[in-house]
């Protein structure tokens, strides 16, 4: 048994992040309230390569304007891939909107191109593309499918920060992108998210959105133009950002190498895969997720049971969406409803030394 506990996530703070953090506690008021805020959303822009970014409370925000602004309303649908966390389906539901879940690819775990095209109504106004524990969906299909039908593509990055699809950085191909800087996330602010565009108009809608409806242009003071949302950073959650965006390479690099170290000493073993990363593209490696093939009768039940055992974290793969009880059942979605039963996050922080994922390793060899 490992002696302490190895938690399954946890965020990398340095000296950076509390001195900056520190500074815009003791100053970062009056004038310079927004300071490290307009800082960090430049440096995330220039990272990202994109136009605009908006720095948002949560990533769940940053989903719910954009589609608020995208004209997302009552009676409306968005297509979505049944495995993820309800986060990115509340936003739909918030809206009036309904969420139209369909089945994932058995490979990348991320929604599968096909079946969204086929699902597609006249009432469709969006399609999302969740790039799932840092795994990447097919743009390139998705993307051509949206331009087909006039339908914006949505990227859902909020586990993708690091994440590569053939030179373009996850979340700044679709019509709009979201990430999360929530404490488990390889960039961490502790809560928080961001919005990111190409389009200016967009942005415009989204940033009088953000600040109760009051639009940068009005001159009258606390006049808000449209009924808003309060979906701000603080000053000083984005002071850690920006230390975190200075150590950007360095955070993803770690995870990347967390993620390799497993898959070499795991992959080579009978019927289990992990995270994928096909040719052109880079996993940013957010959560290292082990499968276990059905003929090796492993569950996640007895997975869970065995490292709690062992003193490790092992986080579930994520529930089908219509497997909960605010939405009806989907069981045709089949790699949804089946995956999650024979899978499991494995731990990755960024302070997990050599001889605990060794440790981790052996304990999965002994399982099976």
């Amino acid at each position: 048994m490992v002696k302490s506990r190895i938690y399954y996530t946890k965020p990398s703070i340095t000296e950076l992040e509390v001195e900056y953090a520190t500074d815009a506690a003791r100053n970062g008021w009056g004038e310079r309230c927004y300071q490290y805020i307009n800082r960090f959303e430049e440096t995330f822009k220039q990272h990202l390569r994109v136009k605009y970014a908006i720095a948002t409370s949560s990533c769940t925000g940053a989903l719910h304007m954009g589609m608020s602004a995208l004209g997302i309303g009552l009676g409306d649908e968005v297509i979505l891939a049944d495995t993820n966390w309800i986060a990115t389906a509340a936003p739909i539901v918030h809206l009036g909107a309904k969420p139209v879940f369909v089945d994932i690819l058995p490979d990348t775990w991320c929604i599968d191109p096909d079946l969204a095209e086929a699902a597609i109504t006249p009432r469709t106004k969006a399609i999302i593309a969740v790039h799932l524990y840092g795994n990447l969906c097919n743009m390139d299909r998705l993307l051509k499918i949206g331009s087909k039908y006039n339908i914006p593509i949505i990227e859902d990055s909020a586990e993708a920060i690091g994440s590569v699809y053939h030179g373009k950085r996850a979340g700044s191909m679709g019509t709009f992108g979201s990430f999360s800087f929530h404490g488990t996330k390889t960039l961490t602010t502790g809560e928080g998210g961001m919005f990111v565009t190409n389009d200016p108009e967009l942005y415009e809608t989204v940033l009088t959105l953000s600040n109760h409806g009051r639009s940068k242009k009005q001159t009258k003071q606390f006049w808000p133009d449209i009924i808003g949302f309060k979906y701000k950073m603080s000053n000083i959650q984005a002071a850690i950002g920006c230390a975190q965006m200075e150590r950007i390479e360095e955070l993803v690099a770690r995870k990347r190498g967390i993620l390799r170290f497993y898959k070499e000493r795991l992959e080579v073993l009978p019927d289990v895969s992990m995270n994928p990363e096909s040719e052109g593209t880079i996993n940013g490696a957010w959560m290292p997720t082990v499968v276990f093939g059905k003929k090796t009768g492993i569950t996640r039940e007895k997975l869970q049971t065995f490292f709690n055992a062992e003193n490790i974290d092992a986080r579930v793969f994520f529930h089908p969406l219509s497997s909960l009880s605010m939405f009806e059942d989907k069981r045709e979605n089949v790699n949804a409803w089946d995956i999650p039963t024979r899978a499991i996050n494995l731990p990755s922080y960024h302070d997990l030394s050599k001889d605990n994922i060794e440790s981790i390793v052996n304990i999965v060899k002994k399982f099976i």
